[in-house]
């Protein structure tokens, strides 16, 4: 029994042109090894906006699976109970901070940690605040201006900057959380480019194009280190 969690920066589907599907989507789907997985979408973060989930229907309903969204705003009672059967959980991007409340609220953040924990062959994708909430800190901008926040479900250590090529602002944010103690050691992520972990532990970083990146942020005592290392990861272009 393995589980899997895929913690990305940014892209998949949701930007794709046309709603096509992207080599990442394509690397959660084969993650599963089943021939028809069950997928399951978590727009929670985006309010459930419909938009977004006609583009996941439409994107993975090429790749041969099995799909079903995770709906809170309405019959979250059945949604949450068939995410027990689901072997992929996509969580999709939008304000980190209020998709917590809201999996607290309807108990999704117990099922999600108890199939997590059982290492019940299931898999993980996070875009973006879908991979902050894995984490047990995150910058946001759920509040206004970016801070640092913690309060992640703490499936996996640490934490993690989503965006980090992709919006003015929060790379530096971050930095300077982990820099004065606000926030743990943990990783960055560009918009495209993720990290891959099979029960806890980092197995690969991973992304769409070779121009996107994966880094590890560590407070520093360093004289010349302004606070923090930072250090590339290798990362496997898909």
């Amino acid at each position: 029994m393995t589980a899997h969690i895929v913690a990305m920066g940014g892209g998949g589907f949701g930007p794709s042109p046309l709603g096509a599907p992207t080599n990442l989507d394509r690397y959660l789907v084969e993650l599963t090894g089943k021939r028809s997985p069950l997928v399951c979408f978590a727009p929670t973060a985006s309010a459930d906006d419909p938009q977004y989930i006609n583009k996941f229907l439409v994107a993975y309903g090429t790749l041969g699976v099995r799909v079903m969204v995770l709906t809170l705003w309405q019959d979250a009672a059945r949604s949450v109970e068939r995410l027990a059967d689901a072997d992929l959980l996509v969580v999709g991007n939008g304000g980190t901070v209020n998709l917590l409340a809201l999996w607290k609220a309807h108990g999704v953040d117990r099922v999600v940690r108890q199939r997590y924990q059982q290492g019940d062959d299931f898999v993980i994708g996070g875009i973006s605040a879908g991979a902050n909430a894995v984490f047990e800190g995150f910058v946001t901008d759920s509040f206004g201006p970016f801070r640092a926040a913690t309060g992640g479900l703490g499936l996996l250590k640490g934490s993690f900057c989503c965006h980090f090529d992709g919006e003015d602002g929060r790379a530096p944010c971050y930095t300077d959380a982990v820099a004065n103690g606000d926030l743990e050691g943990g990783w960055a992520a560009d918009d495209g480019a993720g990290l891959h972990f099979t029960d806890g532990k980092l197995v690969k970083c991973i992304a769409e194009k070779p121009t996107q990146r994966v880094f590890r942020i560590d407070p520093s005592d360093l004289p010349t280190s302004s606070g923090i290392l930072t250090e590339p990861q290798r990362v496997e272009v898909l």
